[in-house]
């Protein structure tokens, strides 16, 4: 099921996106620091609870999930970011485009899933591209 291979590959790039939320989150810098360093931590909480949910999605259907950042790597979409500072304006466009990068990722697995019958991931699924959505609208009125 090609949908199994897509998940495999959401929770590399989960993984990844964590990674580098907390990058960002450590090293972010300018007035706004505060605010980007707790929007961060928010959007790194959540999503480490999304990399669970979708372990254990596929353990429910008897697959073995990705679990070694070797495997990550191999398997992401997301590019990882070096550690340096970053200003507040750079570090929301990198954010910006790791949810619309997710976003796309989760609305297919949501048509890809919802095509081969499997309904647990497409109601798992269509929650995720709400959250990138609202998401987006933060980071692109952050942005203006």
């Amino acid at each position: 099921m090609k949908h199994i291979e897509l998940l495999q590959k959401y929770l590399s790039n989960l993984a990844l996106v964590n990674i580098k939320l907390h990058n960002i989150h450590w090293n972010v810098i300018g007035e706004q620091f505060m605010e980007i360093h707790n929007y961060t931590e928010e959007v790194y909480d959540e999503l480490f609870q999304n990399l669970d949910e979708v372990a254990e999605l596929l353990k429910m259907k008897d697959i073995m999930p990705l679990s070694t950042m070797k495997d990550y790597l191999e398997n992401a979409t997301v590019e990882e970011i070096e550690a340096k500072d970053y200003s507040v304006k750079e570090s929301l466009e990198i954010i910006k485009k790791d949810m619309e990068l997710m976003k796309d990722l989760a609305t297919d697995i949501r048509n890809t899933a919802d095509e081969e019958g499997d309904f647990e991931t497409v109601a798992m699924f269509e929650d995720y591209v709400a959250y990138y959505s609202k998401n987006l609208w933060f980071v692109n009125s952050m942005l203006k």
